[in-house]
């Protein structure tokens, strides 16, 4: 019998969701067979508590597990006050809201160097996250920080620097966006098994198996430019090889949820694809089993 280690699902409810809200779309990501929605409150977290608990029930029942995208507008590197006071609360905001729905990983974008050196913006980075996860956790908002691995070299988030975050500070792991490290070279290098062995070796080294087994991945297809990631496209456009990505996931034993962000109309049908892929890759024979049932 096969064991199937990764959950699959998507970032933002399925397209082809039929009704509004996150209730409908939990229950449509089981429907599909597949089992983890992220939660894109990518603008603003304006959910009242009766929906969190709504969507917290909802999952419980249909057994779907939960994380949420928090707004994109977070910048641990913001330059005034002002900025970061209200970038610091976006993210409790997503983080109190995700923890009273039943969410347990709290995705973000950490922020810009603002054209500053990459060493001298990482210690400002961490110590503001730091004090972010001192305060969720007095609260007992008992939820995973994840900062993103970023598109573009202007941004805050390579590969090194999430995961230096997750070894120095607790209750944060990274979310490795796959996609945004293929693009982030700006020529496409990230793209061999070697690549992609070496970067689950560093997430092994840096963090040991815990960072296996607790893993949570975003996966696409994706155009670049010289600066980096241009957007999202559908996996079958893209030259990423994601048979090797997958062979990689599953010779490191990797554990935990996969979320798939394509554009539409392509965001269910590659949530399908990736997992199917994967299940086949995993055990190729009962794969074929199924598809002759």
């Amino acid at each position: 019998m096969r064991q199937e280690l990764l959950r699959f699902g998507t970032v933002g409810s399925p397209q082809t969701t039929s009704a509004s809200g996150t209730p409908a779309a939990i229950r449509h990501i089981r429907e599909l067979g597949l089992d983890h929605l992220e939660i894109a409150w990518t603008h603003s977290v304006s959910v009242t508590e009766p929906t969190c608990l709504q969507i917290r029930e909802t999952a419980r029942e249909a057994r779907v597990s939960l994380s949420v995208h928090a707004p994109y507008y977070i910048n641990f590197n913001s330059q005034t006050d002002d900025k970061l006071m209200k970038s610091n609360e976006r993210l409790f905001a997503a983080a109190r809201a995700g923890f009273l729905a039943g969410a347990t990983d709290i995705v973000f974008h950490p922020g810009s160097y603002h054209k500053l050196p990459p060493a001298d913006v990482y210690p400002i980075v961490r110590d503001r996250l730091g004090a972010v996860v001192h305060r969720l956790t007095q609260e007992g908002v008992a939820v995973t920080l994840r900062p993103e691995t970023m598109g573009k070299g202007s941004m805050f988030g390579s590969l090194e620097e999430t995961l230096r975050l997750s070894h120095e500070i607790p209750n944060v792991l990274p979310c490795i966006d796959w996609a945004h490290l293929y693009a982030r070279t700006a020529n496409g290098s990230f793209n061999t098994r070697e690549e992609f062995d070496q970067a689950l070796q560093m997430l092994e080294s840096y963090l040991g198996e815990r960072g296996l087994k607790q893993v949570h991945f975003h996966l696409s297809g994706i155009a670049y430019t010289p600066k980096g990631e241009k957007a999202h496209i559908p996996m079958y456009e893209s030259p990423q090889r994601f048979v090797d990505l997958l062979q990689a996931f599953i010779a490191f034993g990797l554990a935990g949820t996969v979320g798939i962000e394509a554009p539409e109309p392509f965001h269910t049908a590659d949530a399908l694809h990736f997992q199917a892929l994967y299940r086949h890759l995993l055990n190729p024979i009962h794969a074929a089993q199924e598809t002759e049932d």
